[in-house]
């Protein structure tokens, strides 16, 4: 344990931002995976819950709890996967 007053505060300070990252980065998880079974169920609620899940992305990046080459990078995967998931299966040529 720090002695200084200083560092004693800091250290309550990143504890709070820590627990306060931690779900933010739960909620991202969370919404990721709704948004993603949404597209492979076809579920009518589909396009909302990939907008909520962007919007979070964005906005923890705007935070700083993910990077924002992260929150873009997720973004591109989890359209490309909805995208993936919602084209009608082609048959196969031969």
């Amino acid at each position: 344990m720090a002695n200084i007053k200083s560092q004693k505060k800091r250290n309550l300070t990143n504890a709070k931002a820590r627990e306060r990252n931690k779900a933010v980065k739960s909620e991202l998880k969370t919404r990721v995976k709704q948004a993603l079974h949404g597209a492979e169920t076809a579920a009518d609620e589909a396009g909302d819950q990939l907008r909520l899940a962007q919007k979070r992305l964005d906005k923890a990046a705007s935070k700083g709890v993910i990077h924002k080459n992260q929150a873009a990078r997720r973004k591109s995967r989890l359209m490309k996967s909805a995208a993936a998931a919602a084209a009608p299966e082609a048959p196969a040529e031969d």
